[in-house]
């Protein structure tokens, strides 16, 4: 499909989860978007128009010619919202071989360590045995000591023999001990290079499911004509704008505007920096982001690192009330926590949106609110202010 289709159709991005009634004839004026609770998106059913419980590689796409305006609307939006779920599933995977890379490489050079450390011990041992066998036709160290005839003589040769046998014994403990602490680094070493080799194959299911839900995102793209494009544009505006206002007015985020602290500050003035920049699946900057790849990378240049997903960020993070936010908070998205944006203050936040778009500052209620968290946990702002 066209650039220019594309970037139409990314500016109908439609809050996901939002309920929506089917829209008459093109001819009769759009209705005002149904009523939809922000914190609590209600779930569809497989019977409903957009389900998301579809088999995966299924294509639910059907010809667009039999469907309403709203229904191909509540499609997109589902199609949306499962390419952004395999996309932070990816992003899982990613990071874990990440993990698992640098600790077959820690382990590799310990384990390169350990077998120098064993030739050593080796050399050592041979040396050892050498020296024994050279002993064996001659006479013995305490022979000797007993046939001498200077008894400080004597003490001394046995201070000699007595120490011959310790570094002896020591010698062969040593290799013992490394032979086995080589043996040990070398199984765990399989067994992490095995686990990579796992998670390298699991990296590229994922990639290819995500490739599918935007190949079917596009697919559903292509099929709308440009009326069914406007309307899509004008019925997404109004809805955004509907709750928007309802989040706003009910009181949910609180009455007074309150002060980032220092780190959420610098968190947040890197988001800004990246406002225009497009949005990619997977991409965690500098040119290109995805939604947690924005957020996690904004609080590591701050100086507190995040988990990389939007789902652990809302597992791991320390949850506050919508009231209780302050710039630099994330937000978090969508029933399964598939979608995440940092919050600016005056119920806006940055985002970076999904394929297509770019990194942009939009209303809080753009999609249906799972929850808000604090990177910065403990970290204590300024006094707030009145609104």
């Amino acid at each position: 499909m066209s650039g220019r289709l594309l970037r139409l159709v990314c500016t109908a991005a439609v809050a996901a989860g939002t309920v929506l009634a089917p829209l008459p004839a093109a001819a009769a004026p759009v209705p005002e978007p149904s009523e939809r609770t922000v914190a609590e998106p209600r779930e569809r059913t497989d019977a409903e128009p957009g389900g998301t419980d579809a088999e995966p590689g299924e294509r639910s796409v059907t010809e667009p010619g039999e469907r309403t305006v709203a229904e191909l609307l509540t499609d997109l939006q589902r199609l949306y919202q499962e390419a952004e779920q395999a996309t932070e599933t990816y992003n899982a995977t990613e990071e874990k071989l990440r993990e698992k890379r640098a600790e077959v490489t820690r382990l590799d050079t310990a384990l390169s360590r350990a077998r120098l450390s064993l030739h050593d011990s080796r050399g050592a041992a041979g040396r050892l045995a050498r020296q024994q066998y050279q002993s064996v036709t001659g006479i013995s160290p305490y022979v000797r000591l007993l046939l001498a005839r200077d008894p400080q003589h004597a003490l001394e040769q046995g201070h000699v023999i007595g120490q011959l046998a310790r570094e002896r014994a020591k010698t062969v403990g040593r290799l013992t001990g490394t032979e086995h602490r080589a043996d040990a680094l070398a199984r765990v070493a399989r067994k992490a290079l095995d686990d990579q080799l796992t998670l390298a194959a699991r990296q590229k299911k994922d990639r290819d499911d995500v490739r599918r839900k935007l190949a079917d995102v596009e697919e559903l793209l292509a099929s709308l004509t440009a009326e069914q494009l406007a309307r899509l544009a004008e019925f997404e505006e109004k809805g955004v704008a509907k709750a928007q206002e309802e989040l706003t007015t009910s009181g949910a985020l609180g009455e007074a505007e309150r002060r980032p602290t220092a780190v959420g500050g610098k968190a947040l003035e890197y988001a800004r920096r990246q406002l225009g920049k497009p949005y990619e699946w997977g991409a965690e900057g500098p040119r290109t982001y995805d939604c947690s790849g924005l957020t996690s990378e904004a609080w590591s240049h701050a100086g507190t690192p995040i988990p990389r997903t939007s789902q652990e960020q809302w597992a791991r993070l320390p949850r506050i009330e919508l009231k209780e936010l302050r710039p630099g908070d994330l937000v978090i998205y969508f029933p399964k926590a598939t979608h995440v944006a940092m919050y600016m203050g005056k119920g806006q936040v940055i985002e970076a949106p999904r394929t297509g778009e770019k990194v942009k500052i939009s209303p809080i209620a753009s999609h249906p609110i799972l929850g808000a968290v604090r990177p910065d946990g403990a970290g204590q702002a300024p006094a707030t202010e009145a609104r």
